[in-house]
């Protein structure tokens, strides 16, 4: 599985972005997806996860702000970013694994990254 992610950019706290990670092959449907971030510095950190069955999890500091969501036959999967602040600065990552969680040793493929700038 080959991963591109794409959507990220520089935003004013309290804005949105969209980042989108396209998947190639025909087994989308049969991974669970992941979003992770690294910051400068930091270790890289869960974000946001759905499996195949779609059920989703978030970290709690995204929780009500972030969205995760799939479209099986685009074999894209999204996050929808609002009320965007300085501290979710960092390369965004996609991931694509078998369970889907929150652990990101559970996923063998990983994207580029995409950079995410929140200014204040």
């Amino acid at each position: 599985v080959q991963l591109q992610a794409s959507g990220g950019g520089l935003v004013q706290t309290g804005g949105s972005l969209r980042l989108s990670c396209a998947a190639s092959g025909r087994t989308f449907s049969s991974y669970g997806m992941g979003w992770f971030r690294q910051a400068p510095g930091k270790e890289r950190e869960f974000v946001a996860s759905i499996n195949v069955l779609s059920g989703t999890y978030y970290a709690d500091s995204v929780k009500g702000r972030f969205t995760i969501s799939r479209d099986n036959g685009k074999n894209t999967v999204y996050l929808q970013m609002n009320k965007l602040k300085p501290e979710d600065t960092a390369v965004y990552y996609c991931a694509a694994g078998r369970l889907g969680g929150p652990d990101l040793r559970d996923y063998d493929y990983w994207g580029q990254g995409t950079l995410v700038t929140v200014s204040s």
